[in-house]
């Protein structure tokens, strides 16, 4: 499932439409994908997932 999110490309110093995954680390939700441009990692970070357990 991937969607398109908008981060920060660090290598080309300019923010940029991504494709990219939902991962989720210490319940936090994080897209992660490739610059279109220069092939670099992307991230961003999208806010803390809801937890319907506790």
């Amino acid at each position: 499932m991937a969607e398109t999110y908008n981060g920060y490309c660090v290598k080309c110093r300019e923010k940029r439409d991504f494709t990219g995954e939902i991962s989720e680390t210490n319940g936090r939700r994080m897209a992660k994908g490739t610059c279109p441009v220069c092939g670099t990692k992307m991230t961003r970070i999208l806010g803390k997932a809801h937890n319907p357990q506790g």
